[in-house]
């Protein structure tokens, strides 16, 4: 094995660092959802790459600043979010039925994409997409610092928000004991819209920043399911800065791993410290 040089090894962290951010990103959503509604949404995976092409679509179609659907979709994801929960809560789905349920709705948004946008490859072109700037010899990709700071700012603002109003307290209080929590006054449905609906939001962010940093196909929407898993569940179910900070542990782990070995090392990686979290801390699962 030749080793390679600190400059080399450096951008690999750096660029470990931005890949772990889209993890987290993705991951936050789906964490929240999992940890606090019960629900396993497969479809969270859907809505970010319906998401990506919406934002690919208006700005290649009609010339809107990518950045400016952080403005526009969000709101009309939530929507779809607490459509969607209404739904479930409806038909009473289980926590397994939901994967289920879940998963057959992003087969059907992957053939919607597919049907609209065909299965060749997109791009989004803006006028920032391909800058960078250096830092001390290293390269910064605009769109992936984008991706960074938006998944920090979101982690640090639901985490707070969680631990410190009474609407994240009343969540909290959902998902550790809802018949407790009704009983103190607690709307558990209102909440769990609410709830539902801004993991989707999320999801649609996530999208925008996808869509910045990657050429587009509809089959990739099942590629990102595994690693983003690990995230979730090496952060912890329903925390919102677990995923973000297990998300740049596996991203920092497989970009150093291609680097010293193969880029076939990557899954192997982050699977395998899935694998030892759940053989030495069960109960975090």
């Amino acid at each position: 094995m030749t080793l390679p040089s600190l400059n080399l090894l450096s951008q690999s962290i750096l660029s470990g660092f931005f890949i772990g951010g889209m993890y987290g990103l993705i991951g936050l959503g789906l964490g929240l959802s999992w940890g606090l509604l019960r629900q396993i949404n497969l479809a969270h995976f859907g809505f970010v790459f319906l998401s990506a092409y919406i934002s690919y679509h208006l700005a290649t179609v009609w010339g809107v600043d990518p950045l400016l659907m952080l403005l526009v979709l969000p709101p009309a994801f939530f929507g779809i979010g607490m459509a969607m929960q209404w739904i479930l809560s409806r038909f009473h789905i289980s926590p397994f039925n939901s994967l289920l349920v879940t998963f057959g709705l992003t087969v059907m948004i992957e053939s919607l994409i597919q049907y609209i946008w065909t299965a060749d490859f997109r791009k989004l072109q803006s006028s920032y997409g391909e800058e960078k700037f250096t830092i001390g010899g290293l390269f910064v990709p605009v769109p992936e610092l984008i991706t960074l700071l938006l998944a920090v700012f979101f982690a640090v603002t639901f985490w707070a928000a969680m631990r410190f109003t009474d609407l994240g307290k009343a969540m909290r209080a959902m998902a550790e004991d809802g018949p407790i929590a009704a009983a103190f006054g607690i709307n558990q449905r209102l909440l769990s819209l609410l709830l539902a609906g801004a993991c989707v939001a999320l999801a649609s962010v996530a999208g925008v920043c996808f869509a910045l940093t990657f050429t587009l196909t509809p089959t990739q929407i099942f590629s990102w399911v595994g690693v983003v898993f690990a995230a979730v569940m090496l952060g912890g179910l329903g925390s919102p800065l677990g995923p973000l900070v297990a998300g740049i542990i596996i991203g920092v782990s497989e970009a150093v791993a291609m680097v010293l070995f193969s880029p076939s090392w990557a899954p192997i990686v982050s699977f395998s410290l899935l694998i030892l979290m759940l053989l030495f801390r069960p109960g975090k699962a």
